[in-house]
């Protein structure tokens, strides 16, 4: 598996992994499939201030994982908000801890002190990914989602780095 900078020729790998989270789950709280295009625009916005990586294997772009603003407050500049989504055919092999591990490297190396992770509840597997990485929980939002028909609670962690 190879991990890189993530570029708007990405886009439409990213959306065909991102969009079976979008219209199946409950791990994003989009609701509509994203379109190529705007997530084109996603890629070049946050890499002009963020990292944005992918994982290959072989020729297929198996995973992607992000850092972006948490907050337009100023105050907030060293603090940023994380995801990592791994295609549905490759989940646990691998690709996620590599993306996660490189993304934290280099969101220390960025001068970035604080990571975020939003998971919503209950995902005993994602909280068990982030807390082998050092995220530790500080709370939660509760019925903060609606998605599907369901009220959703949404968890927070944090790392410093």
């Amino acid at each position: 598996m190879k991990i890189r900078r993530a570029v708007r020729g990405d886009a439409k790998d990213i959306c065909r992994i991102y969009n079976h989270y979008v219209l199946n789950t409950t791990v994003s709280f989009e609701t509509d499939e994203v379109s190529t295009e705007e997530m084109q625009d996603r890629i070049e916005t946050i890499t002009k201030f963020y990292p944005w990586l992918v994982c290959e294997s072989g020729r297929d772009l198996i995973g992607y994982a992000y850092a972006a603003q948490w907050k337009e407050r100023k105050a907030y500049s060293r603090s940023a908000e994380c995801a990592v989504y791994v295609d549905k055919d490759h989940h646990g092999k691998g690709a996620g801890a590599l993306l996660y591990g490189r993304l934290i490297e280099e969101c220390r190396s960025a001068g970035l002190h604080l990571l975020i992770a939003g998971i919503t509840l209950p995902n005993e597997a994602s909280i068990a990914f982030h807390e082998k990485f050092g995220f530790s929980y500080i709370g939660k939002f509760s019925e903060v989602g609606l998605k599907f028909g369901n009220i959703i609670d949404v968890g927070y962690w944090t790392l410093v780095i």
